[in-house]
């Protein structure tokens, strides 16, 4: 995609410091994404991620569906994010939880790089 500068495979939302893939514990797989938002804004990324996946089912923590977000405004635009989602798949419920960043935690690298 144009504008992201690298993703990062690993763990976040959890209590547990430097969970691994086999002790993850309270954590959720995640990425990271570092994007210029000149060129690719906060909004398209989240645009992209909604059509990637499906949020109609409930998961474990592990494979939850998540938002995190750094301000504010990032937060106004995943709310929109969901809401517009719900519309899209004709639902009254998604299973995305909307929350701040919390400290990442990069996952091995066997997780790295997992489409090429």
């Amino acid at each position: 995609m144009d504008g992201v500068i690298r993703t990062v495979v690993g763990y976040t939302g959890g209590k547990k410091k430097n969970p691994t893939y086999r002790q993850m514990k309270d954590a959720t797989e995640s990425i990271l994404i570092e994007y210029d938002p000149d060129i690719m804004p906060y909004e398209d990324i989240l645009v992209e991620w909604s059509r990637m996946h499906s949020p109609i089912s409930k998961r474990k923590t592990q494979y939850r569906s998540a938002i995190f977000y750094a301000d504010e405004e990032q937060k106004k635009i995943a709310e929109e994010t969901v809401k517009a989602m719900k519309s899209a798949l004709g639902v009254s419920k998604v299973f995305t939880g909307i929350e701040p960043v919390s400290a990442f935690y990069r996952a091995e690298e066997y997780h790295q790089n997992y489409f090429n």
